[in-house]
């Protein structure tokens, strides 16, 4: 787990507290899929069928709080400390500049492709797109 919390603040923007609620909160686990993952946080949409028509509707809210907190939270300090990421570049195509509910659902989007991306990252070692990486001065302060 120490290793998976250090991979994680070596990302600018990502800092101890972030990183130890996600490793302890949903990383320490395996998963099988992406699904699986934003389920178990409570980000992942509800599938809603009826007749021919087939959707998503809205979160399900029934994963951990406190990691979806600190993942919305930690998605708001992406687009801040991460711009030129392919993230915030999703997200700033995406919502423009609405203001309102539009970007607080967008950010909730944002928030599950960010914990996929990180998910990804410390499994794998895949680095997401555009993503920088703290000084060397900056990680150990």
């Amino acid at each position: 787990m120490t290793q998976k919390i250090a991979a994680l603040q070596r990302l600018r923007g990502i800092g101890p507290n972030f990183a130890a609620v996600l490793v302890r909160e949903v990383l320490y686990r395996s998963f099988a899929n992406r699904r699986q993952l934003a389920s178990y946080v409570g980000i992942a949409p509800m599938p809603y069928q009826s007749g021919g028509m087939d959707r998503d509707r809205s979160i399900s809210r029934a994963g951990n709080p406190r990691a979806r907190t600190t993942l919305i939270q930690l998605a708001w300090l992406w687009l801040r400390y991460q711009p030129g990421s392919a993230l915030a570049a999703w997200f700033r195509e995406r919502v423009g500049m609405l203001q309102g509910r539009t970007r607080r659902i967008s950010i909730v989007a944002m928030a599950r492709k960010l914990l996929i991306a990180l998910w990804r990252y410390v499994e794998t070692g895949v680095m997401p797109e555009g993503v920088e990486i703290r000084a060397e001065a900056d990680a150990t302060a």
